[in-house]
């Protein structure tokens, strides 16, 4: 697969501020960093305890004092980063967001607080975007396999990677709050209780945990908070320097079991504020040492929103990770590489004529391209209704380097690229991208058109203009008239525009 589709790079300059924010089911976490001679150097970091986990109940709402405890916490984040530009921002909402039955009921508010727009993203993107963090700050040995593990609030990732590339990404619904709701939820501890606990958790990592051990890794490393206090008591017990191995953890979780209840836990180094949750990081740590047979443990300095930030250096140009799964999925359904060019080829040169009467931006261009290269990917289903096959796996995939609310967005680009537009269509897309996504369907709607009969002559004269919600297109009335199909297509267009909420206005000359 050629990668010479354009791109829409957007330029870092020396001086430029970053800032990554990472809404965790048990903490909230921003970064802000400095872009350097190509390099980020860190100049804040600000931390608070939220445990969003606590407040989801199991019909997936958020508790009222919850919801206003991480509102809290995002306007004095949002205050710190209020004149940094929105594209060099970028917030993630992991497990708890993604198990609320209305996110928008939240993000709507949340996005209010801090200033900026949120991304849901699914657990093994969390899971790619953990491992980036880690491998900058710690790089591996080249050819290395590395393990990294990752206990959240929420959920636990394990990743297998190779220098800066995840090859294996799990997300298990199992994390340090959660899971100590669950096994221990009135507060009292029994080595009977923790035996039948381990049992049930052991099970969740033997899933995946022969693929892991058969493919093997050099070293493992734990992320994240959790990972870090278990390293530190470890310390202080004296069982290691900092690490976590096989034969501490049995000790470490002997000295816990000594208490009867949660909030007489004593163990050494660890603080009153992860005392009520470090019976459930324990115990999924012992969990994933049992199942995927680890021996050492070393504990990195790195987690996601370090991640997020090495993440968004690649956005836009030849390194956006995007782009590699967008190739990757035209491979794989067998896209037909010609078609698609001229489709993004012909999408951009309209883009380009009505980007500013539309107030469309770099990342809009992108997601066109996008869109036109994967617009044809349910013809590997079956033709009819091909466009809503490929919507359906563009939403549902696990596709790398995409949020959730990006790949709905995709896939409402790819649905309402044929035939008529159900009022449905973009129900799935926040309130804030909805005006775009409308005006690039248009686009990319005329643009499919246009090439409908995948010839490869070049249009003649195309030209777009738009005015509030109305777009003219300009045709060759010679080219037309040799295109009988094409022509019927266009006359019904306007009546199928209409539901995108734009008039379309066609002239031939």
């Amino acid at each position: 697969m050629s990668d010479a589709f354009p791109t829409s790079k957007l330029p870092l300059v020396d001086g430029d501020l970053l800032a990554a924010v990472d809404l965790g089911s048990n903490s909230f976490h921003m970064v802000v960093a400095r872009y350097v001679l190509g390099q980020l150097r860190i100049v804040d970091r600000l931390r608070e305890t939220v445990r969003m986990a606590e407040g989801l109940d199991r019909k997936g709402g958020l508790t009222p004092e919850v919801r206003q405890r991480a509102l809290e916490c995002l306007a004095r984040f949002g205050q710190r980063i209020r004149d940094i530009p929105p594209q060099r921002v970028r917030a993630i909402a992991t497990n708890t967001v993604r198990r609320l039955a209305v996110p928008q009921a939240f993000l709507m508010p949340a996005e209010t607080a801090l200033g900026h727009a949120i991304e849901v993203v699914a657990g093994r993107e969390e899971a790619r975007l953990i491992y980036l963090g880690v491998a900058h700050a710690q790089p591996a040995k080249p050819g290395e396999l590395r393990l990294v593990i990752d206990i959240g609030g929420g959920s636990t990732e394990c990743i297998i990677g190779s220098g800066f590339e995840a090859i294996e990404r799990e997300s298990l619904q199992l994390g340090c709050v959660a899971t100590t709701r669950r096994f221990f939820e009135n507060g009292k501890l029994s080595r009977k209780k923790w035996k039948d606990a381990l049992t049930e958790v052991t099970a969740e990592f033997q899933q995946f945990a022969g693929t892991y051990r058969a493919l093997g890794w050099n070293e493992a490393l734990g992320a994240s908070g959790t990972n870090k206090a278990i390293g530190e008591i470890c310390a202080a017990m004296r069982l290691t320097k900092g690490a976590v191995t096989a034969e501490a953890l049995p000790v470490l979780r002997d000295r816990l079991l000594q208490a009867d209840r949660i909030d007489a836990i004593d163990l050494p180094s660890l603080s009153a504020e992860r005392r009520s949750v470090i019976a459930g990081g324990v115990l999924i740590l012992e969990a994933a040492f049992d199942a995927l047979g680890l021996k050492r443990m070393a504990v990195s300095k790195a987690a996601m929103r370090e991640g997020v930030l090495y993440d968004m250096l690649g956005r836009g140009g030849a390194d956006d990770p995007r782009d590699a799964s967008v190739a990757a999925l035209m491979q794989r359904y067998g896209i037909d590489d010609g078609q698609a060019r001229r489709v993004v080829g012909t999408a951009l040169h309209l883009f380009e004529q009505v980007a500013p009467a539309w107030a469309l931006d770099a990342d809009d261009s992108l997601m066109l391209q996008r869109a036109a290269r994967l617009h044809e990917l349910g013809l590997a289903i079956a033709h009819s209704q091909y466009h809503v096959h490929g919507a359906y796996v563009v939403e549902h995939s696990d596709i790398a380097g995409f949020s959730r609310q990006q790949q709905q967005f995709l896939a409402a680009l790819v649905r309402t690229h044929r035939r008529g537009i159900p009022k449905a269509a973009f129900d799935a897309l926040p309130d804030r991208l909805l005006t775009a996504a409308r005006r690039l369907a248009a686009l990319l709607r005329l643009a499919v058109l246009l090439h409908r009969a995948h010839e490869a002559d070049p249009i003649p004269q195309l030209d777009a203009r738009a005015e509030g919600n109305t777009l003219t297109l300009t045709v060759s009335r010679r080219w037309l008239d040799m295109r009988p199909l094409v022509r019927a297509d266009l006359e019904g267009e306007p009546d199928d525009m209409a539901n995108l909420g734009i008039t379309l206005k066609l002239e031939a000359v």
